[in-house]
């Protein structure tokens, strides 16, 4: 009985994560959108933040449980990267063969590999102490400043994800009476992932000692693969619509802010202490950088060949890691 109710948790904290998120995400950007932000930093900052937030939500409460649950919030960022990059872009290309932008190739890709082998290098005492936690998030805001500054001299104006033109503009002119809605979504957004964050912690916990197996390993999948589920279902819709550089940005940007976002941010907090994180996962997102850049180097496309091999090495990474 015990364990259908800590699998009941565990789907209730996805779902109010999921949720959460969008509420989140929809309430800031127009707050932010009537306050005078153009759509490009609203993009590139409320928005990245706010789909990363159930990882940031379930990565700090875990850390600050006691005793701390360090594998846990490590084993959350490093499977939602692995997730991120064999799952999603795998499912998408099986849609639509994917479009790489040349900026993505050359710039996005590389910064988010240089940026994971940096992650890596940090956890070689199985720990992310607090300095290193703040040389995360100081490389946060000099991406963000650099992204808003290269977009801004390019004179191009980015999408906001989930919205269209007309409710951007709708937010733009929205009336005070509006303007208080979006700060009530935000107030909603935020205690929904607060809850969510909990009971999914909660949930899983129990999972893995019903079952005997570490926190990490359920962190590494099931928790993981729920927190990825904005990402995926947003990169299903954009490769329906022919969106290859939504996905593929989406992707690289939920990856770096994951990294240098969620555990910059939690390693403030409270350093990150694991030892049961094993090399092998650190290297396996490694590796799956790596080819992802090698399959976007192909043709400047992701075909539906890469997308069956992605999928595939997602699903062997699965069984390892439950047989482990």
């Amino acid at each position: 009985m015990e364990l259908w109710i800590d699998f009941g948790w565990l789907i209730l904290g996805l779902v109010m994560l999921y949720f959460g998120a969008e509420w989140l995400v929809q309430g800031a950007a127009s707050v932010a959108l009537k306050v005078g932000l153009t759509p490009l930093v609203v993009g590139l900052t409320v928005v990245a933040f706010g789909t990363s937030a159930p990882e940031l939500l379930v990565s700090l409460q875990a850390n600050l449980e006691d005793p701390p649950r360090g594998g846990f919030a490590l084993g959350n960022i490093i499977g939602s990267n692995i997730c991120n990059i064999a799952l999603i872009l795998g499912v998408a290309a099986l849609v639509r063969p994917i479009q790489v932008n040349k900026q993505v190739l050359t710039r996005d890709t590389p910064i988010m590999i240089i940026i994971s082998l940096a992650f890596v290098w940090m956890l070689r005492d199985q720990s992310i102490s607090t300095v290193e936690a703040a040389i995360l998030a100081g490389t946060l805001l000099l991406y963000i400043v650099t992204s808003i500054r290269k977009g801004l001299k390019s004179g191009e104006e980015a999408e906001v994800e989930g919205m269209d033109d007309e409710e951007i503009a709708a937010a733009k002119n929205a009336s005070g009476a509006k303007v208080f809605v979006y700060i009530l979504l935000i107030i909603l957004g935020l205690a929904t992932l607060a809850v969510g964050a909990n009971r999914l912690i909660e949930g899983g916990v129990g999972i893995a000692q019903t079952f005997g197996v570490p926190d990490v390993v359920i962190a590494l999948s099931l928790v993981a693969l729920g927190t990825s589920l904005p990402e995926l279902a947003t990169s299903i819709v954009a490769s329906v619509k022919k969106q290859g550089d939504i996905i593929i940005g989406n992707v690289v940007g939920s990856n770096l802010f994951n990294i240098l976002a969620v555990i910059g941010i939690t390693g403030l907090v409270a350093p990150l202490f694991s030892e049961e994180i094993k090399s092998v996962d650190l290297y396996f997102m490694i590796g799956l950088s790596v080819l992802s850049i090698l399959f976007m180097a192909t043709r400047k496309t992701i075909g539906r060949l890469e997308g069956v091999i992605l999928l595939a090495l997602y699903v062997g990474y699965l069984a390892f890691t439950f047989q482990g």
